[in-house]
């Protein structure tokens, strides 16, 4: 009979790791199965059967406390609820270096041992998946939600500053019987008060948003909760709790599921410059409105995850301000495109993040990129989706990488200008079609670049909250959309393009930037090496 552990936990969040388990699957008997890591093993009760998953924990109270729901059997526990296995010596997980083995007889049917098989990191769950053990990251409490395609959307594609209230309240106007709210922050007290209007003509509307934002939750951010819980609209904060950690580092998602059949996603947080009224400077970002009920569903199922999750609390706002709007001019030239006959891909992170690498080197003819800040994973390896778009330029693609300049984003000595120095110094060194540029900020433009977005082949487009560092795709609750027209790839190109012909030339310097290029060199290196593995590995 095949048994195989499936899915452990050797490090979990509770103090002395009371709620590590593992997962056993397989059909049949279990008489004879016997789990050990060297020291102490457990067996079944004679009689046991499974068909499908068994979940083993060490102490069943504390499995239930992370996970809402007790195991099948506990080893060390004393719930009179869950039946015990019956264990021999001293069997416990040790979070650094260990080994679980599986026998039925004589017969080992299964060894892991870590580290060297599986990644030690306190939090991680390990999952088996086609006999290997999945080496993305996923930790405790994390979704799982699949890849899907949806065909023939239609919708609103929109940007910032220029038409994004108007499609705002609009989208929010057009409401009857649901509002469902994700964002990161939310502090501008006009979209509050769309929202408070749908709520107030019956619509209801919910809001979940991060607890623990970087650099706390602002004052401005207090007050629109006050403003939206005194009207009777729930709010709750993804903070963790006691008992519960939180399964994100960051809940940085920006989105709103309507009535089950609309999505709004969007780069930009709920906020005055996100959403500045028009004619009035802002941060540029991308948006879509998406008229799909499939699409709408699959939203709604990932908010539903999120919110409903035991790291989910009541939000207690304490006294705030008011955000106060922008009162510098901008002339707003880019009007909301409608389409339809989109297909459309939704990209969650970190569930799967992964779809950014296919979508970039799947390129035939451009790749052009804007981001807020581009990081890359060591000082000698590039960001992952940076080495895409350079695998992309050595194939003769051109590619454009265009930046934020605001001050944080270039005082430092590792930052976008350094980002767009390096680029340009490989791209000059190798003779790539690439470069990338630091936005231009000045009055008239966008206040800064805040978007995250990819366009290839002009005709395939992400819109995302998700930005370039190691944590974005791997550890926060992000969300985006990778939409499939031409005609929306037509309206950010010439959004792009706008920004891009303002933005500074960052011509290669070769004596200044010698750090750089010696780096440069380092990393075209390792691009061969991160290429020929991701071949290897079937991406």
């Amino acid at each position: 009979m095949g048994v195989t552990i499936a899915e452990f936990c050797q490090d979990p969040y509770l103090p002395d790791d009371r709620d590590e388990y593992l997962c056993l699957e397989g059909h049949g008997q279990l008489d004879g199965i016997v789990v050990t890591d060297g020291e102490g093993g457990f067996r079944f009760p004679e009689g046991t059967t499974i068909h499908g998953t068994i979940v083993v924990a060490r102490d069943a109270a504390a499995y239930r406390s992370s996970h809402g729901a007790y195991p099948d059997f506990e080893w060390e526990g004393s719930a009179p609820e869950v039946p015990d296995v019956v264990r021999t010596g001293r069997f416990q997980l040790a979070n650094d270096h260990d080994q679980l083995e599986v026998y039925s007889g004589s017969v080992c049917l299964q060894k892991v041992e870590w580290p060297g098989m599986v990644t030690t990191r306190q939090g991680q769950v390990h999952y088996l998946a086609n006999g290997s053990w999945d080496e993305r990251v996923r930790m405790l409490g994390q979704s799982r939600f699949e890849p899907a395609v949806f065909y023939g959307a239609s919708g609103i594609a929109f940007v910032s500053p220029d038409c994004s209230r108007e499609v705002f309240s609009e989208a929010v106007a057009g409401a009857g019987q649901e509002i469902l709210v994700s964002v990161y922050e939310i502090t501008s007290p006009v979209l509050a008060g769309y929202l408070e209007e749908a709520y107030q003509r019956g619509v209801n509307v919910e809001v979940l948003v991060e607890g623990g934002p970087v650099g706390g939750i602002p004052v401005e951010e207090h007050a629109v909760l006050t403003r939206l819980r005194e009207c009777g609209i729930p709010v709750r904060t993804m903070s963790g709790t006691q008992y519960v950690h939180s399964p994100y580092r960051f809940l940085h998602s920006k989105y709103m599921v309507i009535d089950s059949r609309q999505v709004l996603v969007t780069s930009e947080n709920f906020k005055e410059n996100g959403f500045p009224e028009m004619g009035r400077r802002g941060n540029r970002g991308w948006g879509v409105v998406v008229t799909h009920q499939g699409l709408a569903e699959y939203f709604k199922a990932v908010y539903t995850y999120d919110a409903g999750g035991g790291w989910t609390i009541t939000a207690a706002p304490a006294d705030g301000d008011e955000e106060t709007p922008s009162w510098q001019e901008y002339p707003a030239v880019c009007s909301p495109y409608v389409f339809s006959g989109a297909t459309v891909i939704p990209v969650i992170s970190p569930d799967t993040s992964s779809l950014l690498h296919p979508l970039i080197l799947g390129a035939q003819e451009s790749v052009d990129i804007e981001m807020a800040y581009i990081t890359n994973e060591t000082l000698l390896s590039l960001n992952p989706f940076v080495a895409d778009a350079v695998n992309v330029s050595r194939r003769g693609i051109p590619v454009r990488v265009l930046l934020d300049s605001y001050y944080y984003n270039v005082e430092g000595n590792a930052d976008n200008d350094e980002m767009a120095g390096v680029l340009n110094d490989l791209a000059a060194s190798e003779g790539l079609p690439l470069e990338a540029r630091c936005a231009d900020l000045s009055p008239g433009l966008v206040e800064k670049i805040h978007n995250k977005g990819v366009i290839v082949d002009r005709e395939r487009v992400l819109v995302s909250s998700i930005n370039w560092n190691e944590n974005s795709p791997t550890f926060n609750r992000e969300v985006g959309l990778i939409l499939y027209h031409a005609g929306v790839g037509k309206y950010y190109t010439s959004v792009f393009d706008k920004d891009w012909e303002a933005a500074e030339k960052n011509e290669p310097s070769w004596g200044q930037n010698l750090p750089k290029i010696v780096a440069a060199f380092v990393i075209m290196g390792a691009l061969f090496l991160f290429a020929w593995y991701r071949r290897r590995k079937g991406y």
